[in-house]
């Protein structure tokens, strides 16, 4: 499993003109699944996520993590993650885990999300063609894969 975390002032998904989920200061999550991927996968990623110390205490140093500030979270599925860009110019998403593997886990993402979080996080629509706007606040990305704990 792969994430891009960015941190950012005010974020929003959109599919069809329809504004699916917003938030204000918090994180944007995009989360791409292989079919290798597991619950614990999911567990230490999202642990991971909500306690990273990337938001700015009151001297200005990134200290306080998502949990810290009461901080809001968007996670929005992003197959293109799992890009293979070995050959050639055209990129290959065999790695990228088919709907049905991909569906149950990232909904297991966005539970164990909440539930670590303590609060509803807003979500994209899987498949679907999103539109996702942000203002990234630093800016601050960071980039986890779960292949690479060690």
């Amino acid at each position: 499993m792969k994430v891009v975390i960015q941190r950012v002032l005010e974020a929003s998904v959109t599919v069809d003109a329809n504004v699916l989920s917003e938030i204000k200061s918090g994180l944007v999550v995009l989360v791409g699944i292989v079919a290798e991927d597991t619950k614990e996968d999911i567990d230490w990623l999202v642990k991971k996520i909500v306690n990273l110390r990337i938001f700015n205490d009151e001297n200005g140093v990134m200290n306080t993590s998502l949990k810290d500030i009461n901080g809001e979270a968007i996670v929005v599925s992003q197959f293109t993650l799992q890009a293979s860009t070995k050959k050639g110019n055209r990129p290959s998403y065999l790695k990228a885990a088919k709907p049905v593997i991909a569906i149950p886990l990232y909904n297991q993402f966005v539970n164990q999300f909440e539930i670590e979080l303590g609060k509803k996080v807003g979500t994209g629509e899987f498949g679907a063609d999103m539109k996702v706007a942000l203002v990234n606040d630093g800016p601050v990305t960071i980039i986890i894969d779960t292949k690479q704990k060690e």
